[in-house]
């Protein structure tokens, strides 16, 4: 596989390096601190989108040259936006409240040619239904500390898959970056995963 141009990954999250590698890709990381305050009333689906465009810009407004991807991540239920727990008693409610519930998880990707300053944003949705928890297997799951750097305080690549009944989209979406959707993207931008 030739890969002409170079692939800027806009994130420090781990679970993002290890998507993006699965694809075979060369990519290098610059992690993308930007505000992520965004107006009341935009949709969910608007939310990602301005997000994961906003750190590939930050990124790209740095370089002469590459591919920079940029992309978020957010759970909803009911309309209310889950982000990332502040304490073990936010992990609480957030678990408390989706447990027993299907709920949307949103994520967006941005990709920026830093030479050309072409652009594609777009986003990927997946429905996920919690299973019904007692109390303790809550606190349990907290206690591993994996929920606390999670939208909606679960990670469905860990411990908390024991957490999901099921899924009706793409897994990838869960996890933070959509894989096929994220290469068909790639593709219009000259880099090609197959």
């Amino acid at each position: 596989m030739k890969q002409e141009k170079m692939l800027i990954l806009a994130s420090s999250s781990p679970r993002r390096k290890e998507l993006l590698q699965t694809l075979g890709l060369s990519f290098s990381i610059q992690s993308s601190d930007v505000d992520e305050t965004t107006d009341p009333g935009m949709q969910p689906q608007e939310i990602v989108e301005e997000l994961a465009l906003r750190k590939a810009r930050k990124i790209a407004s740095g370089l002469t040259e590459g591919v920079v991807l940029g992309s978020d991540t957010i759970v909803v239920l009911d309309g209310e936006i889950l982000g990332k727990p502040v304490d073990d008693e936010d992990a609480y409610r957030m678990l408390h409240a989706l447990q027993g519930c299907e709920h949307t998880v949103y994520s967006g990707i941005a990709l920026i040619d830093a030479e050309s300053g072409q652009s594609e944003v777009t986003h990927s949705r997946t429905q996920v239904r919690i299973r019904p928890l007692a109390p303790d297997e809550i606190r349990a799951y907290i206690a591993t500390r994996e929920p606390m750097d999670k939208a909606g305080s679960y990670a469905i690549q860990g411990i908390g898959a024991t957490l999901v009944e099921g899924i009706e989209g793409d897994y990838f979406t869960v996890v933070g970056l959509p894989l096929r959707l994220t290469a068909s993207m790639l593709s219009r931008f000259g880099i090609q995963v197959l």
